[in-house]
């Protein structure tokens, strides 16, 4: 015999009301059926759950032990209503995306926490991956979104462009590559290169623009590139949002190669037809464009109010 889920109900109502007649009252129902569910109760858990020996009714030790117990399960079947309604309203149940390592993660961050203050019942899973990964871990796990800077394209693909980026060759301060003019790739050939290594299986794509040296070094995510710049270990290229104020403070210098030391790429966010965005997707594109868009526009005041006082030095 399965246990009849109301009788918990039941249960907490004559514990608030302190007595059957109460009880009834509040559920509407007549006290003998009050009376006879929470008997049934006890006789299919084989525990007493009232002392009836008082004139309120009072829980025994393993009474309240099972309306604890019961009280969670309501709770449980109350979430359980909430997901079913808000699902059926086209909510998706879970939003998986893969994002590039190369990417700001400000207004990722601040579109996932305004994601979560609508409260959605969607569960959001987030990767990180570099290079060729991204799009690797999108097709292989069929994920919903990705935000890639680089992809291969296709006819289902439909992207959407986030912010133009710019990245900077770089060396430390404290490297010989800092102090030399008008570098040809044979000298900069000459020292390490910090690369960051592509994610996807068997594969090893290479870093915006790699230089062709054998001294190459490849890493794991651009934190810990940043950090062996900074060290001196070698030269490489970054993202220039990573590094501004190292650039700023003079702590890296950018590399004078005669080839260029600067180039600007634009992440794209790709969804594919084949897997339509639900409303949590149709929300985060929509969040994540604005973010992305209100990052940019911070970026060019900064960078203006840079060059204002460069100018009034």
């Amino acid at each position: 015999m399965r246990i009849d889920i109301d009788a918990f109900n039941v249960l907490q109502v004559l514990v608030e009301e302190g007595s059957f007649a109460k009880a009834s009252e509040r559920l509407h129902k007549a006290q003998s059926a009050v009376s006879y569910q929470i008997k049934k109760l006890e006789q299919h858990l084989g525990v007493t759950l009232f002392n009836r020996d008082h004139y309120r009714a009072e829980l025994t030790p393993e009474g309240k032990v099972i309306l604890a117990e019961g009280q969670r399960l309501l709770q449980h079947l109350a979430n359980i209503e909430h997901l079913a309604s808000r699902f059926s309203q086209g909510w998706e149940p879970k939003l998986e995306l893969v994002i590039d390592g190369a990417l700001p993660m400000e207004p990722i961050m601040t579109a996932l926490k305004r994601m979560s203050e609508h409260n959605i019942p969607t569960k959001i899973q987030l990767n990180m991956e570099f290079l060729g990964g991204v799009q690797h871990r999108f097709e292989r796990d069929q994920a919903d979104l990705m935000l890639v800077k680089d992809y291969r394209t296709g006819p289902s693909y439909h992207p959407k462009a986030l912010l133009t980026i710019t990245s900077v060759l770089v060396a430390s301060s404290q490297h010989p590559l800092s102090q030399l003019k008008r570098i040809s790739l044979p000298e900069l050939q000459q020292h390490v290169e910090l690369t960051i290594e592509d994610s996807s299986p068997g594969k090893r794509d290479r870093d915006e623009m790699q230089f062709g040296g054998d001294k190459v070094f490849y890493l794991s995510g651009f934190i810990m590139k940043k950090n062996a710049l900074l060290k001196g270990l070698g030269f490489g290229w970054m993202p220039d949002f990573l590094i501004t104020e190292e650039l700023h403070q003079g702590q890296l210098i950018e590399v004078d190669f005669i080839g260029g030391n600067r180039f600007s790429f634009t992440p794209q966010l790709v969804s594919t037809l084949e897997r339509p965005l639900g409303r949590a997707g149709q929300l985060f594109t929509e969040l994540i464009l604005q973010e992305f868009a209100q990052y940019q526009q911070q970026q060019q005041q900064q960078q203006q109010l840079g060059l204002s006082g460069a100018g009034l030095g």
